[in-house]
Order: structure tokens, then C-alpha cells, then sequence
């Protein structure tokens, strides 16, 4: 499906480890815009701190505090603001088990010092340098050493949610939400930092967020593109059109992502947005066919490289070309029999027509390689391709961009592709189906056009 929106998330993603945007990403978010399509966060960033990206980058929305504040150039889309009987709790809890909290209001946060510290530029910064196995000692050490400090007041935390307070941040390592969760049931936990946690309130994520702008500008789910790298990303990315993991991303953002680029710190949303024909990469000549393109997009990424010089096939390789498109036309004959006894006959058919074909072309002219001819042919093949999808009264497009999606899906670990050493077929990595099986994909397309179909013809 065409992708309409681009989301990202900002801490690991947008920014590198400095804070500070790629070249490549700006340039990336240009080359987005200049053809149409919205560009977004999605990020536990509330709009204050959000505020310089949307300015600098030009941006069209955000989706902030995980989706409980969400605005676009012109007016806030929703907000959400805790309840306050909730953050009363949360404040007593806080107090009594010396638990670290701050308050995220619409234009800043507030409240503990350790949680100002630890969103600083330095704090996170040096963070990237510890251990994941250390920060919980590290958390609670700190946490000790600064409570008592400078600990937090009660008063003035209780004066702070006067307000509306969008978000909580609580000090807390992994182990310790399990038990911090039980005595919130009407609070949601979410986590984008090793040493704290998010509060909101339940049913809202980023990707309710998303649901909401998309509403708004006229996309749905399937036309969404989103970048993460953290575990306050999964929703997101489990609930997207297509979902890239950062390369510095979390083993369980990885897992779920249909795509991991490389890290925040080497180009990774800029690659990402070539591998999947979203930006063109470096070559001689760009057709006016969009289609054409992304399958170039997709050969410059299995092959190495593109052929910009026209040139006719070589017989053994048009071979093999004929071979795949053999190949498809039995699929597309098997899926028109309604027993095997029909199956088989077309089969025969098929003989026969090859048969009948041959004695046209030997009687039309001498065997010989032609770049001409060569086109001639597949041109026709195209232009009946086409027609056979008029008289079926189904629109292409979609469906293309589901199997390009799916075929780009294809590169191995070592970002290359592996290729059968008898078919030349390319081969499909592990997981490769549940990731990126075209047929359900497709399947739910056709639906949208059946459903658009007797929408309009009632």
C-alpha cells in the first residue's frame, strides 16, 4: 500500500547520541515532503520539547507523551490529561517508597531534580556508556544518593498537578514495575529509558495517537511508515503499515519491526527510506513509472547495482526470466480451476498454446537476439497484464506496493540477498512469512476495493 505518513520516534531515532539531527535525515525528511507525504513524531517527548523539531523540520504533527497529547500545525487533535485522583495516588506512593516522579505538562516538565537531570543533554549522553545489566544498581544508587539531598517535597508536588498533567515519569528499573504496577490498575506503564517509567492513562500509546491524526488528515494504519527503537515503540510498530527497528534499537523492537535499519548514529532512517523506494537512490535515470522505479529500488539492493544502458537480455538469463513468469501464470491458472481435474487440463492448454506460439514466432521472422523485440514483447506482456486487472475491475497499485514491501523483505541479516544456486530464485530469510507474506496483505486490499465498490454502488 502507498505509504501517506512518516512517523518517528525522537530519542534514538530522529536524533543521534549528540541530540542532534543527520544531514542525512533532514535531507530524507525534504526529499518526503517535496512528494507529498506527512511527516510526524511519535515520541514520550512532550509538545514543549518537541516544539524546535516541528519548527526546524517543518513537520506536520506530533504525537507526544505517548499519545495523551497530540497536535498538528494548526490545532490540537486530542489531549488527555490524568485524572487527578490518580496522580494523588501516585504522589503518596512516591513519598512513601522514596520513589523519584515528575510531571509532564504541556510546556515542560516538572518536579523531581534527579528526572530534570536525567532528560539533560549530558545525562543522556553518558548514559549510552553503562551497561545494561548495571542500570538498576545504577538507578537506585543514584536515586538514594540524590533523595536524600535534595528530596522531593510533597506540597509542592501537589501544587504542581494543579494543572494538566499529560504524563508521569517515575525513577524505576524493570524489575521494580511489576510490583509498582499493581497498585495502579487505572494507569498504563510504558518504558523509552532503562531508568524510568511512563505513566498515562490506559488505551492511549502512540499508536492510538497516530489513529487519531490519521482521522484527522485522511490515512489509515496501512499507509503508515514508523520509526523506533524503543519498547514504548512496540504498539506502534506492531499496529503499522510498515515498522523499521533502529539498529540501536531494543532486542523486543527488533523482533517486532518488520525492518531494522542501521543505528541513529550511521544514516539509519535515510537507508531505510532508500531500501524501501521511498527515496531514490543514486543513479543515471529515474522513469516517470513510480512502479518501475521501486523495482529498481529493489534490483540496486539485490544485485548491487542497476543497468542504466539499455541492453537485450542474454539467452541463458532470459531463460530464467521466462522461467518466473512461467511460473506465475500456472499460479494465476491454478487459482482460476475449481478442481484439480480443471487444473490439469489447463496445463495441457498451456502446452498446446506454447506449442501454437512457437510455430507463430518461427513463421514471423529468424531467430536472433533483439533489444527491439525483446521489448516489444514484454510491453505487450505489461500492457496485457494491465488489461487483464480492467476487466477483473481491480486497481493495481496497492497491490504492487505490497509485494514490493514483501520482496525488499527478502534481505538476509548480512543485508544481502541469498540466492538459489540452480533456479537463481532469490531465497527468503527466516521469519520471512510472518513478517512479510504478501497474501494477507493483499487479500485485506481487496476487501477495501470490494467494500469501496458497494459503497458507491448501493
Amino acid at each position: 500500500m502507498e505509504i501517506k505518513a512518516v512517523f518517528f520516534d525522537i530519542d534514538g531515532t530522529l536524533v543521534n547520541d549528540s541530540r542532534t539531527v543527520l544531514k542525512s535525515t533532514e535531507k530524507a525528511i525534504l526529499a518526503l515532503q517535496s512528494q507529498g507525504i506527512l511527516v510526524g513524531l511519535a515520541t514520550g517527548r512532550g509538545p514543549h520539547f518537541v516544539k524546535p523539531f516541528m519548527e526546524d523540520l517543518n513537520l506536520d504533527f506530533a504525537v507526544t507523551y505517548n499519545g495523551q497529547y497530540v497536535y498538528s500545525r494548526e490545532k490540537i487533535i486530542f489531549a488527555s490529561p490524568i485524572a487527578k485522583s490518580n496522580l494523588r495516588q501516585i504522589i503518596d506512593y512516591a513519598i512513601e517508597h522514596k520513589k523519584e516522579i515528575a510531571f509532564g505538562t504541556e510546556y515542560g516538565v516538572l518536579g523531581s531534580k534527579i528526572m530534570t537531570f536525567g532528560m539533560s543533554r549530558f545525562s543522556q549522553w553518558t548514559s549510552q556508556f553503562i551497561p545494561g545489566k548495571l542500570t538498576s544498581s545504577v538507578t537506585n544508587t543514584f536515586n538514594r544518593f540524590v533523595g536524600r539531598i535534595l528530596p522531593q517535597n510533597k506540597k509542592q508536588l501537589q501544587d504542581i498537578i494543579q494543572q494538566p498533567i499529560y504524563q508521569v515519569l517515575m525513577l524505576s528499573t524493570k524489575n521494580e514495575i511489576v510490583d509498582i504496577e499493581r497498585h495502579f490498575p487505572d494507569v498504563k506503564f510504558t518504558r523509552s529509558s532503562p531508568y524510568a517509567s511512563d505513566l498515562i492513562n490506559k488505551g492511549v500509546s502512540k499508536l492510538e495517537g497516530i489513529k487519531l491524526v490519521g482521522e484527522e488528515f485522511g490515512f489509515d494504519m496501512g499507509q503508515v511508515m514508523a520509526f523506533g527503537d524503543s519498547d514504548n515503540d512496540l504498539e506502534m510498530l506492531s499496529g503499522v503499515g510498515l515498522s523499521i527497528a533502529m539498529g540501536n534499537g531494543t532486542s523486543k523492537v527488533k523482533e517486532i519491526a518488520q525492518h531494522t535499519t542501521t543505528s541513529n548514529t550511521k544514516d539509519g532512517i535515510h537507508k531505510a527510506l532508500e531500501h524501501f523506494g521511498l527515496l531514490s537512490s543514486e543513479r543515471t535515470f529515474l522513469s516517470q513509472d513510480g512502479n518501475f522505479n521501486k523495482v529498481k529500488d529493489f534490483h540496486g539492493v539485490m544485485d548491487g547495482c542497476t543497468q542504466e544502458k539499455p541492453i537485450a537480455w542474454e539467452y541463458q538469463e532470459a531463460l530464467y526470466r521466462t522461467d518466473f513468469k512461467l511460473e506465475e501464470l500456472v499460479e494465476f491458472m491454478q487459482a482460476s480451476s475449481s478442481t484439480e481435474d480443471e487444473f490439469d487440463a489447463a496445463i495441457t492448454y498451456l502446452h498446446q498454446a506454447l506449442d501454437k506460439a512457437a510455430d507463430k514466432a518461427r513463421g514471423k521472422r529468424k531467430a536472433q537476439v533483439s533489444l527491439t523485440g525483446q521489448v516489444d514483447a514484454l510491453v505487450d506482456t505489461l500492457y496485457l497484464t494491465y488489461g487483464t486487472f480492467t476487466l477483473m475491475g481491480v486497481d493495481p497499485k496497492n497491490l504492487f506496493d505490497i509485494v514490493h514491501r514483501a520482496n525488499l523483505g527478502k534481505i538476509f541479516p548480512d543485508g544481502r540477498a541469498h540466492f538459489d544456486p540452480v533456479t537463481h530464485k532469490i531465497l527468503k530469510p527466516e521469519g520471512w512469512e510472518e513478517k512479510y507474506a504478501p497474501e494477507p496483505a493483499i487479500k485485506r486490499e481487496l476487501e477495501r476495493q470490494l467494500s469501496l465498490y458497494h459503497k458507491h454502488h448501493k
